[in-house]
């Protein structure tokens, strides 16, 4: 659980050591492959996984500032969303959620919980939610709204990237450490906090990702400040953009497959937006031999498990039977 000292903001936050589960298989002994998982998605019910990474030092300083008012962008079924209203409630701040498209009623379950959280819900049409990072929108918006402390889509920011370095600052001691890859912070802060030590593998959710390896780029070098130490981060990192399966948010029989069975046989579960297909990913590797013999891989689950839900809705499917 995050635990946030507003008063004393050189304290910073604290979010516990997510637990690590092995996984034993046929595959991985006849490859002889030591393949754990890091349960972030244990470490907070709502504001989950890499998100609460995320958050949790905008959120110290947002109130060292003090901002009352978070402002963040996301689509109808964002995990970023979901977090933001979450965290918004729990830890005493107005949210005001940009929401990309037209409003559809009635509210899916994302923004049915936002809503409930205390969210306030703005809709922008798609053509403006392009130029949102421009400043004539930001002054838009701050006409509109007032003062606010603004978190970018995904919420990755300086201060998300340096959350994200605390998720393996005790698990370091792996070959390769798998993250999935939306906007990129996440594996950003965690290349970083690696130091070379791991090959980090990160699997891209989008079709077409392959921009993302300058974007994770210009992620570690707006914390390095150092563009020959940002190279030399780059060289043990790799960007995978070939599970995707059909693009963001597609879901092929094939991962609902991989996913349901995974669950049957350890209890863990996977959205199918960003883990299920780095999962998947990672087995479709091992069973191509890409990994040597002996390798120790780390899975790192950033969560989602808010989306479960609009998951269903939009595919008019049950992923897990419980």
């Amino acid at each position: 659980m995050i635990n946030i000292t507003f008063g004393k903001y050189e304290k910073k936050s604290s979010v516990k050591n997510s637990p690590i589960h092995n996984i034993k298989q046929a595959l991985l002994e006849e490859q002889n492959i030591s393949l754990d998982i890091l349960r972030e998605d244990l470490n907070h019910p709502i504001i989950q996984g890499n998100k609460l990474r995320k958050l949790q030092y905008n959120l110290l300083n947002a109130k060292k500032n003090g901002n009352k008012t978070l402002l963040t962008f996301g689509g109808a079924f964002s995990n970023h969303i979901a977090a933001v209203a979450t965290a918004g409630k729990e830890f005493g701040f107005k949210t005001i959620g940009m929401i990309r498209g037209e409003e559809t009623l009635p509210l899916n379950p994302t923004l049915e919980q936002c809503k409930k959280d205390g969210m306030e819900l703005h809709y922008v049409d798609r053509t403006s939610y392009r130029i949102k990072h421009t400043q004539d929108f930001k002054d838009y918006l701050r006409n509109k709204f007032g003062v606010f402390y603004l978190i970018p889509e995904g919420g990755t920011n300086y201060y998300a990237i340096n959350g994200c370095m605390e998720i393996i600052k005790d698990y370091s001691a792996y070959d390769y450490i798998c993250c999935p890859v939306g906007t990129g912070g996440t594996v950003a802060g965690i290349t970083i906090a690696n130091n070379g030590r791991s090959k980090i593998i990160g699997f891209s959710a989008l079709k077409g990702g392959e921009f993302l390896t300058k974007e994770i780029f210009n992620h570690i070098q707006t914390v390095t400040n150092d563009e020959e130490l940002t190279e030399e981060l780059m060289n043990s990192f790799e960007l995978n953009t070939e599970f995707h399966l059909g693009g963001y948010a597609k879901i092929t029989e094939e991962l609902l497959n991989f996913v349901r069975n995974f669950y049957s046989q350890h209890q863990i579960k996977w959205d199918t937006i960003y883990n299920g297909k780095m999962a998947f990913g990672v087995f479709e590797l091992i069973k191509a031999n890409y990994f040597p013999k002996n390798s120790s891989i780390l899975l790192v689950h950033t969560g989602g498990m808010q989306g479960i839900k609009g998951i269903e809705q939009r595919n008019k499917i049950k992923l897990y039977e419980d």
